[in-house]
């Protein structure tokens, strides 16, 4: 099976995929627009990809992907991120002054930094990547945070682990596939939550009605949040995780959400992370 994930081997979205496929044909992808064009053009089977972080809150840019493209979500994970200071071999603490990764983990490590003014936080497009390209490229007075699994990989050396702020730092990341190909890698298993957008009338009390409906099913809605939508101001789009006690209500739920939103599409239905 070839997964799709937006970053190099050792990176969060790496380990992820073992996690829930094994071991499996990896397809790196620079952007993430790539990974999904990547299931779209026959290029990967399915793809993992992060969607939210439990310090940094919602990946954006994934869940306007998400929106915009014919994929489903066909599992979650939830992965616990630690980061680590990786170097070349050698290199001291006291010779560091450029610290590169990628931008969410830079903010998930400020008490680092603050510890260390003399190191300047350098945004990098992925933390793995940033421990590649460290040793191909082994520039001066630099180093890397990112999965102590990349300085196994690239054969760098790790000075500091546990950088992160929080230790409860974790991140829910999808299993997907193109839509029309979903069914030939759904896990086993009863589906009990669903991930949906929507969208409702600009008139009181729509949105409150819709989420009565759904209340009045015993459903449990987990998230909510909204994001403009692209090219029409002021216009919002609602994201919401929700789970159910039989798999057969989620097909209520997307008839009620069919009937009472001018938009809906379904994300994808499986087993919630635990």
């Amino acid at each position: 099976m070839k997964v799709a994930i937006q970053g190099e081997l050792g990176s969060n979205s790496h380990v992820a995929a073992m996690e829930l496929l094994g071991e499996q044909e990896i397809v790196c992808c620079s952007v993430s627009k790539d990974v999904f064009a990547s299931l779209s053009n026959g290029g990967a089977d399915v793809a993992v990809l992060p969607i939210e972080n439990s310090l940094h809150g919602s990946v954006a840019e994934h869940y306007d992907l998400l929106l915009a493209q014919d994929v489903v979500a066909l599992a979650e994970l939830r992965l616990h991120v630690h980061h680590a200071l990786i170097v070349v071999p050698g290199m001291r603490m006291e010779s560091i002054r450029k610290v590169l990764s990628h931008p969410v983990a830079l903010s998930q490590c400020r008490r680092f930094f603050a510890k260390h003014p003399e190191m300047a936080a350098t945004s990098f497009y992925d933390t793995a990547g940033s421990v590649k390209y460290l040793m191909e490229e082994k520039p001066a007075e630099t180093a890397a945070i990112a999965r102590t699994d990349a300085a196994r990989i690239y054969g760098a050396e790790v000075l500091e682990r546990g950088l992160e702020d929080d230790p409860l730092n974790v991140t829910r990341l999808f299993l997907l596939a193109a839509r029309e190909r979903a069914e030939e890698f759904r896990p086993n298993g009863a589906p009990d939550k669903m991930s949906a957008a929507f969208a409702v009338e600009h008139k009181p009390g729509s949105l409150v009605h819709v989420l009565q409906r759904l209340a009045a099913l015993g459903v449990d809605l987990t998230r909510i949040e909204s994001r403009p939508v692209p090219g029409r101001p002021w216009e919002y789009v609602f994201y919401v995780d929700l789970r159910f006690a039989k798999p057969e209500i989620a097909d209520d739920v997307a008839e009620i959400l069919q009937n009472e939103c001018h938009m809906f599409k379904e994300i994808g239905r499986y087993v919630g992370a635990r």
